[in-house]
C-alpha cells in the first residue's frame, strides 16, 4: 500500500515562507510526476507546481518566481519551497504522486490528505 503524508503548513504573516515536504512510503516501484496543488474555500482544487523525475518543473503563473519545488529521489519526497507569501496562498495543500506499486503493478495517482497553510495580512 502506498502512502502519502504531508507536513511542514502553518500560519504566517504576508511576506513570509513555509516549507512544506511530501514522503511517499510503501511498495513503490517508481515515481514518475510528483506535484503539490492546493484547494482555497468555495474554490477548485488547482495546480501549483510539479515535478518529473527527470527534474522538469512547472508552476502555476500566480507562484511563479516566488515558489521552488524539488524532489529527493532517494527518499521519495517532494518539497515546496514558498517565499514572499500572500493572504491569496491561504489554501489546503495536497501532495499528489504519479506511482507504480508493486501491489498493483499498474500507474496511478495517489494523493495525500493535505496541509493548511494559512498567510495572514
Amino acid at each position: 500500500q502506498v502512502q502519502l503524508v504531508e507536513s511542514g503548513g502553518g500560519l504566517v504573516q504576508a511576506g513570509g515562507s513555509l516549507r512544506l515536504s511530501c514522503a511517499a512510503s510503501g511498495s513503490i516501484v517508481s515515481i514518475n510526476k510528483m506535484g503539490w496543488y492546493r484547494q482555497a474555500p468555495g474554490k477548485q482544487r488547482e495546480l501549483v507546481a510539479v515535478i518529473i523525475s527527470g527534474g522538469s518543473t512547472n508552476y502555476a503563473d500566480s507562484v511563479k518566481d516566488r515558489f521552488t519545488i524539488s524532489r529527493d529521489n532517494a527518499k521519495n519526497t517532494v518539497y515546496l519551497q514558498m517565499n514572499s507569501l500572500k493572504p491569496e496562498d491561504t489554501a489546503v495543500y495536497y501532495c499528489n504522486a504519479n506511482i507504480r506499486s508493486f501491489t498493483t503493478n499498474i500507474v496511478r495517482d495517489y494523493w495525500g490528505r493535505g496541509t493548511q497553510v494559512t498567510v495572514s495580512s
